[in-house]
């Protein structure tokens, strides 16, 4: 009987905890996101404000079940694009070789040489930091990753036995690249894309703290964060909930991504 990996259990129920939040977010809610009691204002965790109140009275709970909609989608469309982007990239580069595969190779070294919280929040200035600007920055920043694990698992695969006889009974480069190789090299890239997942929720709740990453009203971990700061020591727990969204959350993705990869592994 194979045994079930440790990682892969807590992984998944952590992920499945933060996806019903955000599912049930979008019919219910305890109470409005956005509606200020001046009466109910840093109110302790009881049974009827599970995470407390803020400094304006709003519920903390409710606002985190809605931040994780938006956070989750932020990571999502982040590595979803940077899969696309990074594995159309990574085969050509891996197919093709030669000049094309060096001049790809050098110019997602430049990229990697940035720090990459830093080269989010330049692209984030530039662009003015739209609602969902913040998309398109942390996309460049992890396509690079993306690329090299695709061109790499397609070096390997291109020169295989199978893929030779393929070649040789006349299929078409493209049926070579999308049928026969991207299979193969994609559970190479499957466990990343979930580590990939906290690393995006991470670098926006850090972007969000540093008011670059989603704007309010709507509802950021990263924002409640800094909202946070401001109440330290008169309303720990807002700071303390919070937090412990995100570190339920990224330590659910870095626990399902290590529970898979060594499931792929075996």
């Amino acid at each position: 009987m194979k045994k079930i990996s440790f990682n892969l259990v807590i992984g998944s129920i952590f992920v499945f905890i933060v996806f019903s939040l955000a599912l049930i977010s979008f019919f219910y809610t305890p109470y409005n996101i956005s509606e200020m009691d001046t009466f109910s204002r840093n109110l302790t965790p009881s049974h009827l404000h599970f995470a407390g109140t803020d400094s304006l009275g709003r519920d903390i709970f409710s606002r985190l079940m809605v931040g994780a909609r938006f956070t989750l989608l932020v990571a999502l469309a982040t590595v979803a694009v940077s899969t696309v982007i990074g594995s159309i990239v990574g085969l050509i580069a891996g197919y093709v070789g030669g000049l094309v595969d060096e001049i790809i190779m050098r110019l997602s070294d430049v990229l990697s040489s940035f720090p990459g919280l830093l080269l989010a929040l330049v692209i984030v200035t530039v662009l003015n930091y739209g609602q969902y600007t913040i998309v398109i920055a942390l996309c460049i920043m992890f396509v690079p990753s993306y690329i090299r694990i695709v061109r790499v698992g397609t070096l390997q695969c291109k020169e295989s036995e199978f893929i030779q006889n393929y070649r040789v009974y006349g299929a078409s480069h493209f049926r070579l690249i999308a049928v026969h190789i991207y299979p193969n090299v994609f559970p190479l890239i499957f466990p990343s894309i979930i580590i990939g997942i906290s690393n995006a929720i991470l670098a926006e709740s850090s972007m969000s703290y540093l008011g670059l990453g989603i704007q309010p009203p709507v509802p950021s971990w990263g924002w409640m964060l800094n909202e946070a700061q401001n109440s330290i020591f008169t309303a720990p727990w807002y700071a303390v909930c919070t937090g412990l969204m995100i570190v339920i959350t990224i330590t659910g993705f870095n626990c399902l991504g290590e529970g898979l990869g060594k499931s792929y592994g075996k």
